[in-house]
């Protein structure tokens, strides 16, 4: 057994200790922040948290938790509040109603407006993928798609970026890539079976051919034998077809897996509870400038990013076809011939080998006996879901009643139910409210039909009849033992951590003197310094979680926009989108990381093909931010809700 030089020795053991290290020296290193002015003991706090951020010393969780010690140690947040009755102030919003603000406390930070809009459609996500329905739509589409390489690749994007604005981009990642497996592997399985009938027609040939070398003797002369050169040209075809096809099949595997984490990772950025970053921005904005009168809600922000997201899709996929796909060349159309050729040393005329040649030509049918082997393994994942039980209708109602009352609202552009019904005076009901509604729907409803429906009940599978007839009343939809399990409760956290930091900042002052030092910034275009974080954005949510990256980055950019009289949103919105676009290294997210542990990829190839995915999505927030971004939010103009945020 070697022995490992000293140095190599002494730099594991130094690295083991990297934790207790970071642990102990960084709060020790910034200590003199802590101990100077309030908005200095801020900014220390922000530090720590950043440093345990990016190394992970800690859990993301815990970290987030540092707050609730510090922010009151250092005198920078009340933990509660102290007065039996706390003095309210008011808030005017936007179009005239105003709303009571209460004085905020660190620990209030932790479970507000966002963080339960976010717990409520995680519930009913997780009903979405408790009784599979994920899986059955996503199976359906693929089907409807068709299976053709560049069309299944489509088919799968397409699904996992829907699924992926309603439920986590992990859960629809880990959902995905299993479905893919099993379409390469019908495909590999496929392939297998194509070589052992052509190896087996080759050797009846071979035994055949002495009776036919007679026969032609007796009837004409044998032809002319070709030249070695010939005969190698056809050794090299059947060498580099095996070889060509086991190339474009590992392409094709390494194209799928990655639109599937791409598209995950797209996805979410349609809907505010499609990703972390999207709510960060959502509480952010409440809590920075409380006068913005809701001008991101669940309506507005889907008008603007679904038409991003659509387009960074196409053209992601347009880059994966072009690098893993490509056009079909006439060695790929070939290829059924070239893997079918035995190397022989006997001579083989030149008709023969025409009229084989013509046969593989005209054997298209190698591309579509792929493709049906293909479609047989989704028909057969289709079919083992059964045909839709009473669980599965009632969970799709109750998820299509959420999402239709998130978009009508307030949708901005005309009146919605809330906007004369519950929230003429103050704004009462909120998308927390409409996702905290469906959910507790969910833990009511039984997950079998009442006895009255009677033709549910007739044509219910037999699993569900079997189930009918046991004892006891149905169970509901969604037990809290699968709420338990399946919400990740860290993310609540995570999100309240960056909530109390964005507080934390205004209430010390930070913020104001962060916005006083990009006074020179005013002088360089916004389109400029938009792209410029955008940028900055991207790189470091590769190395950073993409709460954690948006949490500590969006209070920094209202304190700048503020500071050179910029809409916050121009600056905040795009920023927020780049946190989630973290496409080169496989620990920079949860899908990329499943992608990553099937065994088909390199890190050099998420790293070159997750680079230029970061230039398509800057290129693309851009435009968006700077068209119809402009007028659904008013970008061109600095808003009053920017220019006074202090109580009234």
């Amino acid at each position: 057994m070697a022995v490992l030089p000293l140095r190599v020795r002494t730099f594991r053991a130094l690295w083991q200790l990297k934790r207790v290290f970071i642990l102990s020296a960084g709060p020790l290193l910034l200590l003199p922040l802590a101990l100077s002015t309030k908005e200095a003991a801020c900014a220390y706090v922000i530090l720590l948290m950043a440093l345990f951020w990016c190394t992970e010393v800690l859990p993301l969780a815990v970290t987030a938790l540092l707050p609730t010690v510090l922010f009151p140690a250092l005198g920078v947040m009340q933990s509660r509040d102290v007065h039996a009755r706390p003095p309210a102030r008011a808030c005017v919003h936007a179009g005239g109603r105003s709303k009571v603000c209460a004085p905020t406390q660190v620990c209030m930070q932790y479970l507000g407006d966002s963080n339960m809009l976010f717990l409520g459609s995680l519930m009913v996500a997780v009903a979405v993928e408790h009784w599979n329905l994920h899986k059955r739509m996503a199976l359906k589409v693929l089907l409807v798609v068709g299976v053709r390489p560049s069309l299944l690749m489509l088919g799968f994007m397409a699904v996992t970026a829907f699924l992926s604005m309603w439920i986590s981009n992990t859960a629809t990642a880990a959902m995905m890539v299993p479905i893919v497996h099993a379409v390469l592997d019908q495909l590999r399985s496929h392939d297998r079976a194509e070589v052992g009938v052509a190896e087996s027609a080759g050797e009846k040939t071979e035994e055949a051919s002495p009776k036919d070398a007679t026969t032609a003797t007796s009837s004409e002369p044998p032809p002319p034998p070709l030249p070695k050169a010939n005969v190698g040209v056809l050794c090299t075809l059947e060498v580099e077809g095996g070889d060509d096809a086991d190339e474009e099949r590992k392409r094709l595997s390494k194209g799928l897996l990655l639109g599937v984490c791409y598209a995950a990772s797209i996805g979410g950025t349609a809907t505010l509870t499609g990703t972390g970053p999207n709510l960060v921005l959502l509480g952010q904005m409440s809590q920075l400038f409380p006068q913005s009168g809701g001008v991101v809600n669940s309506a507005s922000w889907f008008a603007f990013a679904f038409p991003t997201m659509t387009m960074m899709l196409a053209m992601a996929w347009l880059l994966l076809r072009q690098v893993f796909i490509g056009p079909r060349s006439a060695t790929e159309k070939a290829r059924g011939f070239e893997t079918r050729l035995r190397t022989s040393t006997r001579p083989v005329s030149v008709s023969s080998s025409a009229g084989s040649l013509r046969g593989a030509w005209s054997r298209g049918s190698g591309r579509q006996a792929e493709e049906r082997a293909a479609r047989a393994a989704i028909a057969e994942e289709h079919r083992r879901l059964g045909a839709m039980t009473y669980g599965e209708a009632s969970v799709t109602a109750l998820f299509l009643l959420m999402v239709v009352l998130w978009f009508t609202r307030e949708p901005r552009f005309v009146d919605g139910w809330a906007s004369r019904t519950f929230n003429a005076r103050a704004e009462f009901v909120t998308d927390a409210t409409v996702s905290l509604m469906v959910a507790l729907l969910l833990f009511i409803l039984p997950s079998r039909p009442p006895r009255y429906l009677c033709y549910w009940k007739g044509n219910s599978n037999s699993a569900e009849a079997d189930a009918a007839k046991g004892e006891g009343a149905a169970p509901p939809l969604l037990t809290w033992k699968v709420a338990q399990a399946k919400i990740p409760w860290n993310i609540v956290l995570l999100l309240g951590g960056g909530f109390a930091l964005a507080k934390g900042s205004e209430e010390s002052g930070l913020s104001r003197w962060l916005g006083s030092q990009m006074t020179p910034l005013d002088s360089i275009p916004p389109w400029a310094i938009t792209i410029v974080l955008c940028l900055l954005t991207a790189i470091f949510t590769e190395c950073a979680s993409n709460v954690a990256t948006a949490t500590l980055l969006l209070p920094i950019l209202a304190s700048m926009s503020q500071s050179i009289s910029v809409n916050p949103l121009y600056v905040m919105i795009p920023c927020t989108l780049s946190a989630s676009f973290a496409f080169m290294l496989p620990v920079a997210t949860p899908p990329n990381a499943i992608v990553f542990s099937s065994g088909f990829l390199k890190v050099a190839d998420m790293a070159k093909t997750g680079v230029v995915m970061n230039v398509i999505g800057i290129v693309c927030i851009s435009v968006a931010i700077n068209t119809w971004g402009r007028l659904l939010f008013s970008l061109d103009s600095f808003p009053q809700w920017a220019n006074a945020t202090a109580p009234i």
